[in-house]
């Protein structure tokens, strides 16, 4: 007599597999902190985002703005603008990359930080040597992956939507969050 296959168990093997490379390295305020060292404060500063203006971001950012609640904090000292830091995710080639991006008052990104990667391979996107490549930008600089921010071999797809998310989130911040100093 033979055993009815038991799909649950077939299944557990690759669950277990593909939830083995998830990694969590910082938490929103640890990011925070790492952005704006200087920042006594970040205050909530998140943006519920109705279609026309996630179509606006796309229509300037090229691509598009999934999440109608864009997490953001502004980031203080003595009630002072430092910048805004912005938390994000993107598609890396089949899992979710969550980072932060520190944009200075002036428009300029402060760091990028990977807060987690969920990914088998690229997780290079992590080195800091590769996220330096990002501090300075400003929107209407060049953004091509190759040319402005150097690609990672076997981790094409994280590069890009990194950089492309990295964009956006600069465009949110000319678009809804530069007026609010």
């Amino acid at each position: 007599m033979r055993r009815p296959l038991d799909l649950a168990a077939l299944l557990l093997p690759a669950a277990v597999i593909s939830q083995a490379h998830a990694a969590d390295y910082l938490t929103a305020a640890q990011a925070q902190t790492l952005l704006f060292p200087a920042a006594k404060t970040f205050v909530d500063s998140s943006l519920k985002l109705s279609d026309a203006q996630r179509d606006k971001i796309k229509d300037q950012a090229g691509v598009r703005q999934r999440a109608e609640e864009q997490k953001a904090w502004r980031a203080e000292r003595d009630g002072q603008l430092l910048g805004w830091v912005l938390v994000d995710e993107v598609i890396g080639k089949h899992e979710f990359i969550t980072y932060a991006t520190g944009i200075s008052a002036d428009g300029k990104v402060t760091g990028v930080e990977i807060l987690s990667y969920r990914e088998t391979h690229g997780g290079q996107v992590r080195d800091l040597s590769w996220r330096k490549n990002f501090v300075g930008k400003k929107l209407g600089e060049p953004f091509k992956l190759d040319e402005d921010v150097p690609n990672i071999s076997g981790a094409t797809l994280s590069c890009r939507n990194i950089l492309d998310g990295v964009k956006r989130l600069l465009v949110i911040h000319q678009l809804y969050l530069a007026g609010h100093a």
